[in-house]
């Protein structure tokens, strides 16, 4: 039976996507591997660090004795939180099932997301202005750059906007004395008001970005182009949250924080701090280091020593401040790492077998 024209170019245009879709798969390999030899590094410097630096004998010896039913415990905690967000990655990145159609399979969306759990950021730098391996492979598997960086970017706008109002909530509770007494005003209802004045000014931004952006272009390209993106994130996440559905994406993102930020709550008590520093203090801490996080530095030690920093002018202990906090990132290094090679182990069977993918790993882009 002869095949027709149009069958033949619907053929070749399957065959390139399969193509596609195994170099993609062999990238997120390498980038999976890339993962785990920077969770090696870390424990590595980490042990170093704490071995041979006077002062922190503490907290090498309060991470000797955390127990293995807590690391179970922190384990699924961690878990429950990333799939917050692959809940909220998949509803805003793939809205319309691109994943799933041509017989992907339901699961493949979720699979994706945690790959780029899993694999980092194809093109790094901070919360703003990188690329995930998930979104990378909506666009190889034919999803236009510009819709896919538009849902990234409403994707990390969402989670940004979480941060910062959990930065203001936490800091007025902090600063009304909600959690008895403590740090200064300077360190809670400073950062709550700072961040709350910057949420306003967003908006105030993106409601007339439109006269803005065409006012500053001729001198400053760049800062119109980021004014017009910024606007375009808050209209998305506005019309995100109109919709059906998108009370699954809000949760998820919040449990993708609050869950998380729980696991480092919880390592004070696996390592017997005395006393444990409250659910505010922790958030707090949390957001502002974290934002260190932005800095080039390998194995997100720019986090690590940001939220280290914070604990210790919030009043904790320096051995305890260390050895949860690397107690903490062990857990989320551990976490996304294991549920990315899962998922390249369902993806790889999905798009063929290994010698499939060497075979096409050479043929570029």
């Amino acid at each position: 039976m002869a095949v027709s024209e149009a069958e033949q170019v619907e053929q070749q245009d399957a065959g390139s996507r399969m193509i596609r879709a195994r170099r993609v798969l062999h990238h997120a390999r390498g980038l999976l591997g890339r993962r785990a030899l920077h969770l090696v590094g870390f424990l590595i410097f980490v042990y170093l660090f704490l071995q041979l630096v006077p002062g922190f004998a503490g907290a090498l010896e309060s991470l000797r004795g955390v127990s293995a039913s807590w690391i179970v415990g922190a384990l699924f905690v961690e878990t429950l939180s990333q799939c917050g967000y692959v809940v909220s990655w998949t509803g805003i990145l793939d809205p319309d099932g691109l994943l799933r159609a041509e017989g992907r399979g339901r699961h493949l969306g979720a699979r994706v997301a945690w790959s780029q759990l899993g694999g980092g950021m194809v093109v790094p730098g901070g919360t703003i202005g990188s690329m995930g391996v998930g979104a990378w492979m909506l666009h190889r598997l034919g999803m236009p750059m510009s819709k896919v960086g538009e849902r990234q970017f409403t994707l990390m706008f969402l989670n940004t906007g979480v941060d910062a109002i959990a930065i203001v909530i936490f800091g007025l509770l902090l600063a009304l004395g909600f959690f008895g007494g403590g740090p200064s005003l300077a360190l809670t209802l400073g950062p709550a008001l700072v961040v709350a004045a910057g949420l306003a000014l967003v908006l105030v931004v993106a409601r007339g970005a439109e006269k803005l952006a065409a006012r500053v272009r001729p001198r400053r390209p760049r800062i119109a182009a980021g004014i017009t993106t910024l606007a375009l994130a808050v209209e998305n996440t506005r019309d995100m949250l109109r919709h059906r559905g998108s009370g699954k994406i809000v949760l998820g993102a919040i449990a993708y924080l609050g869950l998380d930020m729980l696991v480092l709550q919880g390592s004070f008590l696996a390592i017997g701090a005395d006393p444990v520093p409250s659910f505010a203090v922790i958030a707090m801490c949390y957001l502002i280091g974290g934002l260190a996080g932005s800095i080039p530095l390998p194995a997100n030690l720019g986090a690590v020593t940001g939220m280290t920093a914070m604990l210790i002018v919030f009043g904790v202990d320096h051995n305890d401040a260390v050895a949860a906090v690397v107690l903490y990132q062990s857990i989320g290094y551990i976490v996304p790492l294991a549920g990315g090679g899962i998922a390249y182990l369902f993806l790889r069977r999905e798009f063929g077998d290994k010698a499939l993918l060497a075979e096409t790993a050479g043929a570029g882009p």
